[in-house]
């Protein structure tokens, strides 16, 4: 296109300087957030206003939504998962409450337990003290300290994130009567027969010195020395296999001593085969007879450096029965493996890897027992009477395993230590080792020490799953899994993933042997073990407990408790075990929910209108979720939520787990410091939490760009809106089109945003909200509105339809954005309302319903593609400089679609497209006239407008200076400032 001369007439110099007749915007509400110095002083007022209490009592009466805080562990400093974790709590019951529910939020702290057991231990080595000559009473009072002292430090690290809630009374698991209700419900579970005292293989950490739950268990990759040993057949119904031998193969050599059985695949093709080639000083010697799974032999004989090997025939495992332990009848042994190893077919079993059978020690591996268990008669005619205890609580052998005593499977850091090559050395010594190995694989280690685990038969307490209840048949089992399909989960994926461990997990280990935590208030009968179920006993307990802590448990020797049912402490064992943390924190329902007056709800499957959210990591399916589930089911029958969230994990920007190592974390301190809380909760609600985030210095900075889109608009329409008296309302029926349309948006929108904060869909928020005020708002309306709102006499009513619209659209995405920008939403609120309280007392405004207008929207979606076109040919036009604002065009405009064409007629498309002048042509266009691929039937031709250009609107226009009063305006500007002078002479 040929550059276009500029045909417009130079204003000429005006006489006036007509910027003070211009109604622009007027704000105090700064450009420049200030986030970091200004969140303070809010959080200074609400505390001061107690806003958590003015809540409470605007929200009283209101049906109860209550998300109760899965506690955080009282030790270290808040991290990012932390703060993603609370501010989507807090974007919760902020929304549900101005959704119109009552939504308080009551924080609380997960207090016992091993890490902060480490902390005093720690300190008590850094002075040289023992721990074991403290007193418990004492050590337990350091811990409750410690727990205090971390408690007050993250309770004001959250309360900085914006995070409102009951602060100063939150529930902690270690207070007194939290502690005497955990003891209740564990009793409850001794009185129903469910707790019982049993000898299982359970996660061990010898580094930590106590069983583990699975919740505390994490898989990292490890790599094991492997191992494959002949056992030799003793008893067999097939007589080739006189003298041959059974290969087993494992990652665990330290538990051969521990072996009491082979297990088999009842579908597994097995052959016995010939060493016919091997080297002289090879472990697996020519003329050895081995039986093999076929599908694994080949790799046996590779391992064991085979160089030749036939097969002999089919072995059918059912024709073996037993088979000799390598160690039997070894000088030294005292006969300590002089029993049979019986062959057990187990469905477990498979030819993936190995050799095809599986080494069974029943005290060490949960398959391993529960064989046991399955064939126990098997195992005592064998020789075998109980699970053998092999393993000391630091991973040594116990004294009277012989050999190998005293030799350890892990030393105190969780490394390897000598019993795998003990016995590997033994193993050689008798010829029964034909080859071993390395194998990286993923291996069970503890959450916090970072050690590896081991199984380790251990006499422990445990809740059993299967035991028929109520005499009703139920168990804690099916309970539970019927009560997950009640329960609505967030995401949907979370049911299956919580019903598989429900259905597949093995009793729950609830005791350890540790100080600090709620001990098995229970006394055992001597001699028989029995659990004494004394109402008046238990009651003692309790009541002590609600006095003194638990404490009460451990200052004398409990005497007291058995005197309340008349019972002699020479007849009971006090058990002094104390109970896993994941059963304190399941117990919360019980201290918090059903004993707060503020958390008290009738839920709706009891018929009431209240709901109970629990919102976690997505590792609480097997952690929180997972207790809370059992102990309310083996209580109450029942689950103790209605509604389960979950969230992912915060990952670095390359989708890294973030580590100290790799020097990605990213400190939620950090981010509040140089870009304010806002912003953290912005991305909090940006990310799709319910998969893993990812958080860094460039997605902080992109976030703090959106952040200040959405803060440039608030303050805009702040800033017109210092114009506007509540006098100056104009009826919907009398307003433009244009207004009606934005009002059919905010219909629309109100619809979709209580959608989306009722389905906790934030991203879905955030995208709605920056959508209408970028695109809807500053892009299209206010960007149209800008000449009627700064130049339009006063008394316009186009203006003050304009004032109308931006007032109500004000108020609507004010409240829409406040759960998610608590600290921006009270600032524009109080700039906007400066004697109201808090934008938090409000709720959702009521969008009239009779503000949809379907027809409007559909017209002005086609008025809109339209201006498209002719926004894109004027920016090539500024982009050659052909041009400079567009009020400088008057484009012609070819619509040759007749719905567009028709959409058009009757409006200001000159106003609309922000032009001095437009024409619009029915019909094609010329070839070279502006198009946009996606806008079919449109062209535009740009040209100049013509005229003079108004020295006040800047608008060019032939009828500029038609106005001899005010020659160097438009008509239009002309009345304004008509209008302008006159109020001015009046108010003088």
């Amino acid at each position: 296109m040929e550059r276009l001369t500029v045909m417009t007439d130079k204003p000429e110099s005006a006489a006036r300087d007509y910027s003070e007749t211009l109604f622009l915007p007027q704000t105090e509400f700064p450009m420049r957030a200030g986030l970091p110095q200004r969140e303070p002083q809010f959080l200074q007022r609400w505390n001061e206003m107690k806003l958590y209490e003015r809540l409470r009592e605007v929200q009283k009466g209101r049906d109860r939504f209550v998300l109760h805080d899965g506690p955080p562990y009282a030790n270290g400093n808040i991290h990012i998962g932390h703060a993603l974790n609370k501010i989507l709590k807090d974007l919760i019951v902020r929304s549900q409450g101005m959704l119109g529910f009552d939504s308080n939020y009551v924080p609380g702290w997960d207090c016992h337990g091993l890490p902060i057991e480490w902390k005093i231990e720690e300190e008590y080595r850094a002075k040289g003290k023992n721990k074991d000559e403290v007193p418990i009473v004492e050590f337990r009072r350091e811990c409750r300290a410690f727990a205090e002292k971390w408690i007050d430090v993250q309770r004001e690290e959250f309360k900085r994130l914006g995070v409102g809630g009951d602060w100063s009374n939150p529930y902690l698991t270690m207070s007194y009567d939290a502690e005497a209700q955990i003891a209740r419900e564990i009793i409850k579970f001794a009185v129903s027969d469910q707790l019982y005292r049993g000898s299982k293989p359970v996660m061990w950490s010898s580094v930590e010195k106590t069983a583990l739950a699975e919740a505390e268990v994490e898989y990292h990759e490890k790599t094991s020395t492997t191992i494959w040993v002949k056992f030799r057949i003793t008893n067999t119904l097939d007589g080739d296999l006189d003298g041959a031998s059974v290969v087993i193969w494992t990652t665990t050599p330290w538990t051969i001593p521990a072996n009491r059985a082979i297990a088999y695949g009842e579908n597994i093709a097995y052959g016995l085969y010939k060493v016919t080639d091997a080297a002289e000083d090879n472990w697996a010697k020519v003329g050895d007879r081995l039986v093999l799974a076929d599908k694994l032999a080949e790799d046996v004989f590779k391992a064991s450096r085979v160089a030749g090997y036939e097969r002999v025939k089919d072995v059918l495992p059912v024709m073996i029965e037993r088979c000799a332990h390598p160690f039997r009848g070894l000088e030294g042994a005292n006969g300590y493996w002089d029993f049979a190893v019986p062959m057990l077919v187990a469905d477990y079993v498979t030819d993936d890897a190995g050799t095809g059978f599986v080494h069974t020690a029943p005290g060490h591996g949960a398959d391993d027992y529960n064989t046991y268990v399955k064939h126990r008669d098997v195992f005592a005619a064998c020789g075998t009477k109980e699970v053998p205890h092999t393993v000391s609580p630091d991973s040594s052998y116990f004294p009277d395993v012989p050999f190998f005593a005293g030799e350890r499977i892990y030393d105190d850091k969780g490394k390897d230590a000598g019993a795998n090559e003990a016995v590997i050395k033994k193993l050689v010594e008798v010829g029964a080792l034909i080859a071993r190995g390395r194998l990286k694989h993923q291996y069970p280690h503890s959450w916090r020490s970072k050690g590896p685990l081991i199984f380790r038969n251990t006499p422990q307490w445990f809740i059993s799953m299967d035991k028929p209840l109520d005499g009703k048949g139920d168990t804690l089992r099916q309970r539970a899994l019927n009560a997950i399909e009640k329960t609505e989960w967030v995401p949907e994926s979370g049911e299956n993933r919580i019903n598989g461990m429900i259905a597949n997990r093995p009793d729950w280990v609830v005791s350890r042997q540790r100080a600090w935590g709620v001990p098995i208030a229970v006394f055992v009968k001597k001699g028989t073990n029995e659990i004494l179920k004394d109402e008046k006993v238990n009651e003692a307990i309790a009541d002590a407990f609600e006095k003194e802590g638990a404490d009460a448990w451990y200052a004398d020797d409990g005497s007291r408790f058995l005197k309340a049912g008349g019972y002699d402490l020479n007849d009971y064992e006090k058990v002094n075990d104390i109970l896993d943390v994941w059963f304190d924190s399941g117990c919360t329902h019980a201290f918090a929910l059903e004993k707060r007056p503020d958390l008290q709800v009738k839920r709706k499957v009891d018929g009431g209108p209240d709901q109970v959210m629990y919102l976690e990591g997505s590792d609480q399916h097997r952690g929180w979720f997972h207790s809370s589930l059992l102990e309310s089911c083996g209580t109450r029958g029942r689950a103790p939520y209605d509604i389960v969230v979950t969230h992912g994990f915060t990952l670095d920007e390359q989708g890294r787990k973030m580590s100290k190592s790799l020097g990605n974390t990213v400190a939620p301190q950090s981010v509040i410091k140089e870009y304010g809380a806002d912003i953290l909760r912005l991305w909090t609600a940006s990310v799709d939490y319910w998969d893993d985030q990812r958080i860094g210095p460039e997605i902080i900075k992109t976030t703090a760009e959106t952040y200040r889109k959405l803060r440039n608009t608030i303050r805009w329409m702040l800033g017109s809106l210092a114009h506007f008296r509540d006098t100056d309302k104009v009826e919907v029926s009398a307003m433009p089109e244009l207004e009606r349309f934005v009002l059919h948006r905010l219909v629309e929108l109100d619809g979709e945003m209580r959608e989306a904060y009722s389905t906790y869909d934030y991203k879905r928020v955030v995208a709605l909200l920056n959508s209408f005020m970028t695109t809807d708002l500053s892009a299209f309306y206010f960007d149209i509105r800008k000449d009627t709102l700064y130049c339009d006499p006063i008394s316009s009513v186009a203006r003050k339809s304009a004032l109308t619209v931006i007032d109500q659209t004000f108020r609507c995405v004010a409240t829409w954005i406040a759960p998610i920008l608590a600290f921006t939403a009270e600032e524009a609120w109080l700039e906007r309302y400066p004697n109201a309280e808090s934008v938090h007392l409000e709720t959702f405004p009521k969008v009239p319903s009779e503000w949809r207008n379907d027809a409007l929207a559909e017209r002005w979606a086609k008025v809109r593609r339209v201006r498209r076109v002719v926004t894109g040919a004027l920016e090539i036009e500024r982009a050659q400089k052909r041009i400079g604002a567009s009020l400088e065009a008057a484009p012609v405009v070819h619509i040759a679609d007749e719905g567009l064409f028709q959409a058009v007629q009757g409006l200001d498309m000159a106003e609309i497209c922000i032009t001095s002048a437009i024409q619009v042509v029915k019909g094609e266009g010329a070839e070279n006239a502006f198009r946009l691929e996606d806008v079919k039937g449109v062209a535009v031709v740009p040209q100049l407008a013509k005229g003079r250009k108004c020295a006040r609107s800047w608008k060019v226009t032939p009828d500029v200076g038609s106005d001899p009063e005010y020659p160097d305006v438009t008509p239009r500007d002309a009345a304004a400032l008509r209008e302008w002078d006159r109020l001015k002479a009046a108010a003088e």
